[in-house]
């Protein structure tokens, strides 16, 4: 039979299935036996249907091609988090289109005007969190939606328990024996689009963990700067002039957390010895640098918000009550050599200088 006639509908129907089913099995999604998808395999290939994005497009006059919407290109969790998205998307027979938000300008161009109708058929917005005028915007466009780092009533989205991750952290660190542990975090620049939900999660988090302890309401350790190495560098750099410098820090980002590495190397500090260090992404480098994090499966969140808009273009969010069309997901942390008690709670061997005398204050 000529693939380019051959639809799902026909397929369904030779393998005795659903559409839906025909849909989960040929992109290999959870919750079909293995009878089941070779039984509907068998019938596509019997029929000649692959879901390719131009059988697909003639059959069903889909575009068969996805947007992908970020604030910012040149950062290693965004291309990450695409390049995961991307794979799954063109298993699955489509396309991707990338638009980058970079300014309020930009962001107000893409939402005001009828951009995607024709274009797209769904699109995954990341770290964007889009108002309720923008997501009927792209409703009006025949647009399937999921977003990634944000949330919205009625949409699917993936999410990471950014506070009870900052909480956790910070117990890490107080559990180390460290009184003084300061939060180096993110803040959103003039015009950004980031919108800051999970900086400020971590942030709100840090606080909490304080709070437990009995911490709070001293003589406040908290930096923000830009999301770089650089931002991260500076941020460290204030805290190292501070009356009563901290012996840790908890830092919302690792390329951040780079940055505060480099500085204290400058300085001439040890990490862990002088100080302690945890970050944030478990990005690819941390190996590298022995840098402690919270992993929070960055490319599964790639892969888990393909799969919500796919299951949304194939109907399945409305098919079927048991898909997960709203996931969260919980950061764990990853301990390597970045820290380490406090000097003054490590015992000195005999002969070494104390802790009153080389200690973290004096370095200072």
């Amino acid at each position: 039979m000529d693939n380019m006639l051959v639809s799902v509908e026909t397929v369904a129907e030779r393998a005795g299935v659903s559409v839906s089913t025909v849909s989960r099995a040929l992109r290999s999604v959870p919750g079909v036996s293995a009878a089941t998808r070779k039984r509907v395999q068998d019938a596509a290939d019997a029929l000649g249907y692959s879901a390719s994005p131009a059988a697909s497009r003639l059959a069903t006059g889909k575009t068969m091609t996805v947007g992908i919407v970020v604030p910012v290109l040149a950062k290693w969790f965004f291309g990450k988090v695409i390049g995961e998205a991307t794979q799954t998307l063109r298993q699955a027979g489509f396309d991707v289109l990338l638009y980058e938000l970079a300014t309020a300008e930009q962001r107000q161009r893409f939402f005001g005007t009828v951009h995607l109708h024709g274009r797209t058929d769904g699109v995954i917005i990341m770290a964007l969190q889009p108002s309720r005028e923008e997501l009927e915007s792209l409703a009006s466009q025949g647009q399937r939606v999921a977003l990634l780092g944000a949330e919205s009533a009625g949409v699917g989205s993936v999410n990471v328990d950014n506070r009870g991750a900052g909480r956790a952290a910070v117990r890490h660190l107080l559990n180390l024996g460290h009184q003084r542990v300061a939060f180096i975090g993110i803040r959103d620049e003039d015009g950004s689009n980031l919108g800051g939900v999970p900086p400020l999660q971590r942030l709100l988090g840090y606080r909490d963990a304080l709070g437990e302890a009995g911490l709070a309401g001293g003589d406040v350790l908290e930096e923000l700067d830009e999301n770089s190495v650089a931002g991260g560098a500076a941020a460290m750099s204030r805290l190292l002039v501070a009356e009563h410098a901290p012996t840790a820090a908890f830092v919302a980002s690792d390329e951040m957390a780079f940055g505060v590495l480099k500085v204290l190397r400058q300085a001439g500090l040890d990490v862990p010895r002088d100080f302690s260090v945890l970050g944030f992404d478990n990005h690819e480098l941390c190996d590298v640098v022995g840098l402690t994090t919270m992993d929070h499966a960055v490319a599964e969140q790639g892969r888990d918000v393909a799969g919500i808009l796919l299951d949304a273009l194939a109907g399945l969010d409305a098919l079927d009550g048991s898909v997960p069309r709203t996931l969260s997901r919980t950061a764990r942390l990853v301990i390597r050599e970045s820290t380490a008690p406090p000097r003054a709670l490590r015992s000195t061997p005999a002969g070494s200088d104390s802790p009153d005398s080389a200690g973290h204050s004096a370095h200072l």
